[in-house]
């Protein structure tokens, strides 16, 4: 069944067939949005459109897209429906819309959430299409497009609007469609249904004919449509000619029954009907199965839906069943046939009377039941209540192998799921990877259905969620591995020689040829299993390479992944490499098998392992690498070697493929994933049913947690008691403390805990407990001094946090599920670090578990971290990324232990120094362990007995002076600030003695602690003792987390607090197994908070292949899915970042997103940009000679005239004297990006009047980042693009702090319907650039001062590369004059002469190398400048420049760092 794999390329309209489009006419005159009188409505046309647009093009992607884009359901379909219009083209055109909106991944349900009036008689007039489709003129393709939008309803339960009509169909009354034996066989099982059914036939018998009528249609619905479709599977012929339409229909079918199936609400009552129906028998014994081509994807959905009739779990309950459960349920099913058999149907003795398990193989139940008439078969079945029992003196109308099937096909023992996926290889094979169905190409168009499964807001149980997202995560790497073989392979050009074999005309650097391979262990199954316990094999290459690319090579690490490839290719020495032809049979490609590095061999053939010592080193070129096989595949390749006599692959390979370590650890992902469904993998009980998507989203939040704290130390979090009051509106606070000076931070918050357990109170109680609820207890406490050293005084934070961002800290020390909405610019890592240190102090005693997404994200919170007051032999990171952690200290394991062991000698010194003071003989000081009995025997001693002479007792008055007199430690602070004793109260000296000993104190604890790494020698012992016992606060990246997992959980790790930052950023996954890192306590998992900070209004995981992405929902983080299904949130509402007038382009995708104070005091926010009229501007550019967006490659878009703007415009910026790392480039395409690049080193890279900007990039890559100033290329101008997703305009809006500037195609952008709140504010500005050449950077101007002035307006592209050519020019000659000027003013010192000499040949050249651009400029770009310097807007005059040379720099040859001088420059702007 080929499909047009590039259907997508033709589909995206461009502006210019938009507007000569019908469509595009009609829509102009009825509903545009930017039409004023628009004409009435006119169901005629609905009509017209249908017929003509839509049905005539067979359903083009195209024409739909374009109504779609037009708005047409927004404000023409669904405003203007009513029951009187409703037609069957009306339905059909807004069922089309709706599914190309799905299929576009943009909002579908908000039109008919605004008007929800008609849409139950909508409903039911498409319920009644999907049943009588004939009849109403409907062809297949149109009950297709109908089939397609019922499976968008079912997956869109979280919808109330739809769930309220889908409710109908699925709840218990559908069972009367069920046989009646099969129904009183069901109820028996379970007792409490008998109860509920009765009501439910008193209220069906209460109903008027009409209502029952309707009712009857809603049960009966589904149970319809399966005959329905059973009929167009049978029209079907075994071979022949085929209409493709059925197949679809059957394949869209199929998939609607999965995605029924797969979820619990819908399973519930569903799961009967369709065995009832008996569906998979018929489809299974269908002639579709049979036809090859066009059945395969059939087929593969048909294997996912069996998977999912027989899933582990109990229908009614929702529990997951367990091996032992379905084991009896099997025996049960088998032995009630048994009786059957025995009491009825004395032919059947044998198969009664045998034990089970030899009669429950497919073999011996085909052999015991294969010789029955197809009658006896039928009573069998109807005996068990299979089918409906047979009239006697009638013969059964089924045939034989129908009835055969049925009883076997339910009855054979099925292996387990977890056997399945344990005997399932990890590494895909050239079977899978080329799969069209299972892993579609990159030009997936969203229209197909494929056999994937699906990421939706719920799942049938842990062993469900983890199966799928195994599989997605298995087959989005199989993506990523086939582009690499493909572009590997055709770059070695293998050939067939002239005498057959194999000849390679090219190389690639990933690649070697293989010289031999051999296998050299196959080890014994381990008890229980049937494939090898390990495999291994010996691969010769012949490094015969440039020494980088050998030694990439010969640093091959253990467990690094590589492919063994086998190639024979047919294509004559010299064939050219065809891309748009399947890329197997050119190159010929037979087999690809996985395998993992062991290490290489040395010269006597002994892996070398690694370690700090160094590699041997070895001669000659060729290596032997010892790499392990996955023993499932090599078991399944030897038995059909042996069975089937096939060929053995393991003795053909000649292509060994090695993959960039970074993308390559899918296979220890998949391993971690297998284990955890192998291992009972507890989820903590109040996390279960939330991961899962079940019960009270709100059941994990603090205020319903049982475990509630009601006293919280917020230590450093307030910076004043005013600070306090004000972050907590609405609560009375009462000061423990009334002294006003004594009320100062840290502060003890007691709040009121409802409390969660206590039910049923009567009302008046109640209304008294909402009185006492609202105030909070406030201690102030004394942090205990800590001694007399400067450095002993604690961090403390300086933020001012606000309600909110105190909120989200507040919920993050509860216990429970805290979630926190991060908007761009609200401090989301600050209130991480807060709750962190927060936690610290609280429960000394927990760990905490920090994840994140990028490296990056965890260097800034450590960084933060480190400014708080959290002793730094409790921080840890693991991981490689603590290479760029931007402090002196190293934060990974061995930079840890080295920290504790030079920190052990520095406190031993520190203990000397003291036995020193004390003048005690002997060395205390040589050990940790000699110190401790230094500390019990003298420290202690002195101490106790200060205590007593000084301590405060009742009835004794103590003399100031005495505190200092009889200190024991006099001589060991007299390094301290001096005096050490104030001498001014006793109170107040007594604190600094005790403070004196805290300090001593903390040094010998600290030693106690660091006793471990004395006897522990080895370092890789030291960094497992930090990791389980010292570490307090671990961070490590998510990728991290799921390689790593396995040794974690075998360390014995253990932690109470996960906190996750860049949540939404995050594959659901790789959320899901950090949860997991640690084995549970006798059942229990011993976690207790989980935090997650995410903005899931901005981009979410990448996922590169299409289908994925949008067919299976796989870029869907666990936070945005915890979001939809209604899981408490607390959104930050202040922003801190961007001007307040840069905030509106995307506050309005948030709740309620403010700004902080600074924002409109700083006057850097309050100034305008210097240059340029406004702070934020939207371009049009049009095309350039004729030229809008190209696409050189697929999806590789790339627009010249907005790459040459933009660098322009930074060109404008930098001889204003803007800093070059204030500026950055953005696009929202990677062809783009490398345009621009190319475009920048062309004009500024070697020139030190401009060079580099701060980055250019792309807005994915950017996220997380921002910059002063940002030019954003948005590149399409045929379609809209990825754009239409409004994360991504999130993110591209919110990186500027002071200044954006967009350049785009106008007309595209403004029509697009999700874009509107941020392009309406950016159309209100003008589209052409205004500039203000004549103000330059650092110089404030106030709006008076510019209203004098006109601003420029640049109308065009090539007029901005002129203007600032000129400039540029102009600068050049009066940098010259003003030297020479410079030199004939001052008779200088020998060296300024040759610097200055320098500076002016440097110049010159630079004036040189300014005309060979200009030249250059104009080759290049086609002619830009043709319109030359006619466009130049005044000539300088020679007095302008001469008046203000005296404000001339000094050294006017500086770097382009040097701001001042180019502020300078700049006054002589054109």
């Amino acid at each position: 069944m080929e499909k047009d794999a590039r259907v997508k390329k033709t589909s995206a309209p461009s502006v210019s067939q938009i507007n000569a489009e019908y469509v595009t006419q009609v829509s102009n005159k009825y509903w545009a949005p930017h039409v004023k009188n628009k004409l009435p409505f006119d169901p005629k046309l609905i009509e017209d459109i249908y017929q003509n647009e839509i049905l005539k093009s067979k359903f083009a992607i195209r024409k739909i897209m374009l109504l779609e884009f037009s708005q047409y359901l927004e404000n023409y379909l669904w405003v203007n429906y009513t029951p009187e219009v409703s037609s069957n083209s009306y339905l059909m055109s807004i069922c089309c819309i709706v599914n190309e909106k799905f299929r576009e991944n943009v909002p579908a349900w908000e039109v008919f959430k605004k008007e929800p009036t008609h849409f139950p008689y909508f409903f039911k007039c498409v319920m009644e299409a999907c049943l009588a489709g004939e009849e109403l003129g409907l062809s297949l393709r149109e009950q297709t497009v109908l089939l397609l939008f019922l499976d968008h309803c079912f997956n869109s339960l979280e919808v109330d609007l739809i769930r309220e009509e889908v409710q109908q169909l699925i709840s218990l009354p559908m069972w009367m469609c069920l046989l009646p034996s099969r129904l009183q066989h069901e109820m028996k099982k379970v007792p409490k249904l008998q109860k509920f059914w009765n009501l439910i036939k008193k209220n069906y018998d209460k109903m008027d004919s009409k209502a029952a009528e309707q009712a009857k249609k809603e049960r009966t619905f589904l149970s319809s449509l399966i005959k329905k479709f059973l009929g167009v599977l049978m029209s079907i012929p075994p071979s022949g000619p085929l209409s493709m339409e059925k197949v679809h229909y059957c394949e869209r079918f199929i998939e609607l029954m999965i995605d029924l199936e797969a979820l619990l609400p819908t399973r519930r009552w569903f799961n009967t009907v369709l065995d009832d129906s008996h569906l998979v028998v018929n489809c299974h014994l269908s002639s579709l199965t049979e036809r090859e081509k066009e059945g395969h994807l059939f087929c593969q959905l048909l294997d996912m839906l069996k998977f999912y009739t027989g899933f582990e779990i109990n229908d009614q309950t929702g529990n997951a069943l367990t091996e032992k459960e379905m084991t009896t349920l099997h025996y049960d099913r088998i032995t009630s046939l048994q009786r059957a058999a025995f009491a009825h149907f004395p032919e059947l003795n044998d198969f009664a009377l045998s034990n089970v398990a030899t009669v429950d193989t497919r073999e011996s139940l085909t052999k015991h039941f294969g010789h029955l008439s197809p009658n006896t078969l039928h009573r069998v079945a109807s005996y068990l209540c299979l089918l409906p029992e047979l009239p006697e003196g009638t013969d059964t109308t089924h045939d034989k192998e129908f009835l055969l099937e049925l009883l076997v096909s339910r009855h054979e023992r099925r292996i387990s799921q977890i056997e399945q996926l344990n005997q399932m290889p990890l590494y895909p094979t050239e079977k899978i990877i080329w799969d069209e169905n299972i892993v579609p190409t990159e030009y997936y168009s969203g229209e197909g259905c494929l056999a994937l499964p699906k990421l939706n807001l719920q799942f049938l149980t842990l062993h469900d969620y983890l199966l799928r997202n195994f599989n997605l995560f298995r087959l989005e790497s199989t993506y990523e591995i086939r582009q690499d073989i493909e572009d590997v392979v055709s770059r070695m050009k293998p050939w067939q020689s002239e005498y057959g074999g194999v000849v390679f005309g090219g190389w690639a650097r990933m690649a070697q040829t293989i010289v031999s391979f051999s296998i050299v262990e196959v080890a014994k199954p381990n008890i229980g299993e049937n494939w090898p316990a390990r495999v291994r094999a010996d691969v010769t290459v012949n490094l015969n390479i440039r020494d980088q690319i050998k030694s990439e090579w010969e640093g091959l690490r253990k467990h690094d992944v590589c492919f063994l490839i086998t190639v024979r290719p047919n294509l004559p020495y010299g064939t050219r490499f065809d891309r748009r032809q399947p890329f197997v049979e050119q190159a010929g490609l037979v087999y690809v098998r996985g395998c993992e590095v062991q290490g290489m061999l040395d010269d006597k053939g002994r892996v070398i392992e690694e370690g700090p010592e160094p590699k041997p080193k070895l001669r000659g070129d060729t290596r032997t690498f010892r790499v392990w096989l996955d023993p499932n595949q090599y078991q399944q390749d030897m038995t059909s070697t042996i069975q089937h006599g096939a060929e053995d692959p393991y003795e053909t390979f000649n292509i060994i493929m090695r993959r960039k370590p970074k993308e390559n650890n899918f296979k220890a992902v998949l391993e971690t994933i297998r284990n955890l469904m192998n291992t009972e993998c507890v989820v903590p009980d109040w996390l279960h049913d939330i991961i899962l998507g079940y019960g009270d989203p709100g059941s994990a939040h603090y205020s319903k947690m049982p475990n509630q704290i009601s006293t919280l130390d917020f230590n450093d979090t307030f910076l004043s008691i005013e600070h306090l009051k004000s972050c907590f509106p609405g609560y009375t606070v009462k000061v423990t403390e009334d002294d006003s000076a004594r009320q100062i931070p840290p502060f003890r918050i007691k709040f009121p805990v409802q409390n969660v357990k206590g039910k049923k109170r009567k009302a008046d109680e109640e209304e008294e407990e909402k009185e006492e609820d609202r105030t909070l207890v406030v201690e102030p406490h004394v942090i205990p001094n800590r001694g007399p050293y400067p450095y002993n005084q604690p961090k403390r934070n300086t933020i001012q946090f606000t309600p909110t961002q105190i909120e989200a800290i507040r919920a993050g020390m509860q216990p429970g599920l805290t979630m926190v909405v991060g908007p761009p610019g609200t401090g989301k890592t600050d209130v991480a670090v807060q709750i962190i240190s927060n936690l610290y102090h609280n429960f000394p005693e927990q760990r905490t578990l920090i994840v994140t997404h990028s490296n990056q994200a965890l260097n800034q919170l450590f960084e933060k971290i480190m400014a708080l007051d959290i002793d730094e032999r409790h921080l840890l990171r693991l991981g490689h990324g603590e290479e760029e952690l931007e402090t002196e200290k190293d934060f990974s394991r061995y930079g840890r232990v080295n920290y504790v062991l030079a920190r052990r000698l520095e406190l031993l010194g520190e203990v000397a120094r003291l036995q020193e003071s004390l003048d005690v003989p002997g060395d205390v000081s040589y050990t940790c362990e000699t110190a401790g009995h230094f500390y019990l025997y003298q420290v202690m001693s002195r101490w106790e007995e200060y205590m007593s002479k000084v301590g405060p007792k009742s009835g004794r008055q103590v003399g100031v002076e005495e505190v200092a007199s009889h200190f024991p430690f006099p001589k060991y602070f007299s390094n301290a600030p001096q005096p050490v004793f104030k001498g001014r109260t006793y109170e107040e000296d007594m604190d600094i003695a005790e403070g004196c000993y805290r300090h001593i104190r903390k040094i010998f604890t600290q030693l106690e602690e660091f006793r471990a790494f004395e006897l522990l020698r080895s370092g890789l012992d030291r960094s497992k003792y930090l990791l389980v016992k010292e570490a307090k606060i671990i961070a490590m990246t998510c990728t991290h987390a799921a390689l790593k997992r396995h040794d974690l959980v075998e360390l014995g790790f253990k932690y109470d607090n996960i906190l996750m930052e860049e949540a939404a950023q995050i594959l659901e996954i790789e959320t899901f197994i950090p949860l997991l890192l640690q084995n549970p306590e006798d059942g229990y998992s011993r976690l207790k908070r989980w935090i997650m900070i995410g903005d899931h209004h901005q981009l979410p995981p990448v996922i590169k292949n299409m289908a994925f992405q949008k067919y299976s929902n796989m870029e869907q983080s666990l936070f945005t899915r915890f979001v939809r299904l209604g899981v408490p949130t607390v959104d930050l509402d202040a922003q801190g970042r961007a001007r307040a007038s840069l905030c509106n382009l995307y506050n309005w995708r948030y709740k309620q997103l403010g700004n902080l104070p600074h924002v409109q005091l700083q006057p850097e926010f309050q100034h305008p940009n210097p240059g340029l009229t406004f702070d934020f501007q939207l371009i049009n550019v049009e095309d350039f000679n004729g030229v809008g967006e190209t696409e050189p490659n697929p999806y590789f878009y790339q627009n010249l005239a907005e790459a040459e703007y933009s660098v322009a415009l930074y060109m404008f910026m930098r001889l204003l004297g803007y800093p070059s790392d204030r500026i950055s480039i953005l696009t929202t395409y990677n062809g783009q990006k490398h345009l621009i690049r190319d475009v920048i080193n062309q004009r500024c890279a070697r020139n030190p009047f401009f060079g580099q900007p701060n980055k250019v990039t792309t807005v994915d890559r950017f996220q997380g980042q921002q910059n002063d100033y940002i030019i954003l290329s948005l590149v399409r101008t045929k379609a809209v693009g990825h754009l239409r997703d409004v994360r991504r305009l999130v993110v591209a809006m919110s990186r500027a702090r002071l200044g954006l500037y967009i350049f785009a195609r106008v007309s595209l952008f403004q029509n697009c319907f999700e874009l509107t709140p941020a392009f309406n504010q950016l159309t209100g500005r003008p589209l052409q650039l205004h500039i203000r050449p004549e103000e330059y950077y650092g110089q404030t101007c106030t709006a008076e001062e510019r209203s004098t002035r006109p601003d420029q307006v640049v109308k065009s592209m090539p007029e901005m590369a002129n203007l600032v050519y000129n400039m540029y020019m102009h600068m050049i000659r009066s940098t010259q004059q003003y030297r020479q000027q410079q030199q004939q003013l001052l008779p200088p010192p020998q060296q300024v002469i040759e610097a200055a000499a320098d500076n002016g040949s440097a110049a010159s050249e630079e004036e040189k190398e300014a005309q060979a651009g200009k030249e250059q400029t104009g080759d290049e770009d086609h002619g830009k400048e043709d319109e030359g310097p006619t466009k130049m807007e005044e000539e300088p005059s020679e007095e302008t420049a001469d008046e203000r040379h005296a404000k001339m720099p000094e050294h006017p040859g500086r770097d382009s760092d040097s701001g001042d001088s180019e502020k300078d420059d700049n006054e002589e702007g054109p």
